[in-house]
């Protein structure tokens, strides 16, 4: 019986499809799984049929509508493997399979696919051109050393004639997908040696033979990243239903490497830029320690609880609803687990409040001493430096390390701050109320004197969290191997917490792994994206030197993101409903549709504008019930950790972002003040980068300076 295979290019449109086409790819895949070969090629209605002129031989259409065909790589060996590749319409679909060729790259023996067609008529081009160039893109790589890296003659061909990345750039659609990766990591200036350990190994099976094969059903068995083989009806159902969830819990081969090492000897780090697969990781690592015991218990964590509800869902998928498993590990955020644990140990246990709160509380306190202090470096100074290495008294104060804070203080102004911070937590003590940091510290003192809950901690979205809730963390497993497993971003914090995580017991020297390959989102809307962050640096997830954005890319291409000005708000969010009304129209559904704004003030005149449109739209605040209708609205807080087709970033405006209130004075505190600047920055990043295909970003009145001057003047 032949066996159905599908390919991530298949993934990639299937969403967009309508739902007639899409009824009509239910119809036609069934009948890969209850017909033979011969009945297959047999059958009137699936109409599958040979592609003239093409390129690759195995290349076949199938009938899904009377419009649309499916593109399928056909067996040509004995093997009985099918490989669905795209759904298009009619002539499209014709054209598109003339012009691929698939074949098992050398190195990785996975199965790639390029556009030959079109190499073959640029590559001369190009070749004419460089003639007049003194140096080439890869003139420092021979030809050996490309071929071991995977590299064929018509790609080597191509290569040669390029001189620089931005070339390398405009021929990423035609190549072969693990040779445009090697290629792309060699132009960022990785020697033969990185990209053969990051790309070639991490892809390649580690049971390969030594020579390379072409059988399609062996091919596709090492293209795990880019392939799924389907293996029964029920399979077939479930993941045409839920296509997206699907391959967001599926792993590629930079993820898998980290994700499913036996053992590590301590904690392990995991960096990378939004739509790497951080979380991804995370998941299968779970999965793989869940695997090694019968018994242990894993602590899975987060920053917001709209986050740790995302991680369960997506745990219970990739776990296939394995009840006895799920069991073993709870989801929770660093807060609520500090909380429980500090509940559990007292029966008068405070309660926590918001920052707001603590505000008008320093506010208080400074009133009530007569401080010359402002209400906003108290604040700061409380969270920064006494939580932050958990100072307990004033001589432990007066000895203190006050690194990265920018307003040198005394002896006696320190003596002054410490009565402030007296007062304080005497206003809290007096309404039974504490903050959660100071929950978190209290938490870490009760795991510290008890045996610790958990044989290992895995920690999602890390570059938000305090050292108050890292030393929660650190108490709750014991030190050694395989304890904690921790995956964040820098370039996506936006809450301002700085930590190092050597000082706490956290030394991940040797086990720290960056993913640099973009997994969601298009090159256009990365490479707009990163130009928000380009002219700062951003400090590592460790605390440590900095990180960098460099050698992230996408694989995937589209539209370039849009901006535009508009003299009003009001003429901003009528904009807004065009925009809506033409993605929903280009067949992206309501609820693929993401709006956000820094403040829910504007996300309110943009909710009524669309409701009032009849475009039906929901305030996003957490995880939504599966089957919610309409545009998700949300503020860039609330953006963290989702996703959408299409985002329209509104209100992108001076003083809006950043915002004046949340800028510290650089008189006052030169180094909080470009602390403040650059979370306001990693906040604009994030909203931007939760858009997959299309973005948009509007203001009315001034521009946000965070935007990139070609932005601003479009």
């Amino acid at each position: 019986m032949p066996r159905l295979a599908f390919a991530q290019s298949f993934w990639d449109g299937y969403e967009s499809l309508e739902k007639p086409v899409r009824a009509g790819v239910r119809k036609a895949m069934a009948k890969f799984q209850a017909l033979s070969a011969a009945e297959l090629n047999a059958d009137k209605g699936l109409h599958l049929e040979s592609v003239e002129k093409a390129r690759d031989a195995r290349m076949r259409t199938i009938r899904i509508t009377d419009f649309w065909r499916g593109v399928v790589l056909a067996p040509d060996d004995g093997s009985d493997v099918f490989l669905l590749v795209n759904v298009l319409p009619h002539d499209d679909a014709y054209t598109w399979a003339a012009k691929r060729l698939y074949s098992a790259n050398s190195a990785t023996r996975a199965l790639e696919v390029r556009n030959a067609v079109a190499l073959d008529e640029l590559t001369p081009l190009y070749e004419t051109a460089s003639l007049r160039v003194p140096q080439r893109l890869f003139a420092k790589v021979s030809d050996g050393t490309l071929r071991q890296l995977g590299v064929d003659d018509q790609v080597l061909r191509a290569a040669r004639s390029l001189v620089d990345k931005g070339q390398l750039d405009a021929f990423a659609t035609l190549l072969p997908e693990d040779q445009l990766e090697v290629l792309q990591y060699l132009a960022e200036g990785f020697s033969p040696e990185e990209v053969y350990r990051d790309v070639v190994a991490v892809r390649r099976p580690p049971d390969a033979p030594a020579e390379a094969v072409e059988d399609l059903a062996t091919v596709i068995a090492n293209t795990t990243a880019r392939i799924r083989l389907i293996t029964g009806p029920q399979e077939l159902e479930e993941i045409l239903e839920k296509p997206f969830e699907a391959w967001r819990v599926f792993l590629h081969p930079s993820q898998r490497r980290v994700a499913y090492r036996a053992s590590y000897g301590g904690p392990v780090q995991v960096t990378g830029g939004p739509g790497t697969g951080k979380t991804v990781a995370a998941l299968h690592r779970v999965r793989h320690l869940l695997s090694r015991s019968e018994d242990g218990r894993i602590l899975l964590t987060t920053y917001t609880n709209a986050l740790a509800s995302g991680l369960r869902d997506m745990l219970v998928l990739l776990l296939d609803e394995d009840e006895k498993a799920l069991a073993r590990v709870d989801v929770t955020t660093v807060d609520a687990f500090a909380n429980g644990i500090v509940r559990s140990a007292s029966a008068t246990a405070l309660k926590p409040i918001g920052d707001r709160e603590q505000l008008q509380l320093w506010d208080k306190a400074i009133k009530q001493l007569g401080l010359p202090f402002s209400t906003q470096f108290l604040a700061q100074e409380y969270r920064h430096v006494v939580l932050g290495q958990n100072l307990r008294g004033l001589d432990a104060y007066l000895g203190a390390s006050r690194r990265g804070r920018g307003t040198g203080l005394g002896p006696a102004r320190r003596r002054q701050v410490w009565s402030g911070v007296e007062r304080f937590e005497q206003l809290l003590g007096g309404r039974g109320e504490t903050t959660h940091l100071r929950i978190c510290a209290r938490a870490a003192e009760l795991l510290g004197a008890s045996s610790t809950p958990y044989a290992h901690v895995v920690v999602d979205e890390a570059q938000d969290l305090h050292p108050a809730q890292w030393r929660v963390l650190r108490a709750a497993v014991p030190a050694g191997p395989d304890d904690l497993f921790v995956t964040g971003d820098p370039h996506q914090r936006i809450y301002d917490s700085r930590v190092a995580l050597g000082t706490l017991g956290i030394a991940t020297t040797g086990r720290s792994f960056r993913l640099r390959v973009n997994y969601r989102s298009t090159e256009e809307i990365l490479t707009w994206s990163a130009e928000l962050l380009a002219p700062i640096a951003v400090d590592s997830l460790e605390g440590e030197g900095t990180d960098s954005l460099s050698g992230y890319r996408s694989l995937l291409h589209g539209k370039q993101p849009r901006s535009r000005e508009y003299t009003t708000q009001a003429e901003e969010t009528e904009a807004l409903v065009e925009q809506v009304r033409s993605w929903v129209a280009g067949g992206i559904a309501p609820h693929e549709i993401g709006v956000c704004a820094r403040f829910n003030l504007l996300l309110n005149a943009a909710e009524e504008k669309l409701r009032s449109a009849g475009i039906p739209a929901v305030r996003v605040k957490g995880q939504l019930p599966p089957g919610t209708e309409g545009v998700r609205l949300a503020t860039m807080h609330a953006m963290k950790g989702l996703e959408f087709r299409a985002v329209s970033v509104l209100g992108v405006s001076d003083g809006t972002i950043p915002f004046a209130r949340e800028i510290t004075a650089r008189e006052s505190d030169a180094l909080q003040h470009e602390a403040d600047l650059l979370r306001e920055r990693c906040l604009l990043f994030v909203a931007c980068t939760r858009a997959r295909e299309a973005l948009v970003v509007t203001w009315s009145s001034d521009p946000s300076p965070f935007l990139p001057p070609s932005a601003r003047s479009t």
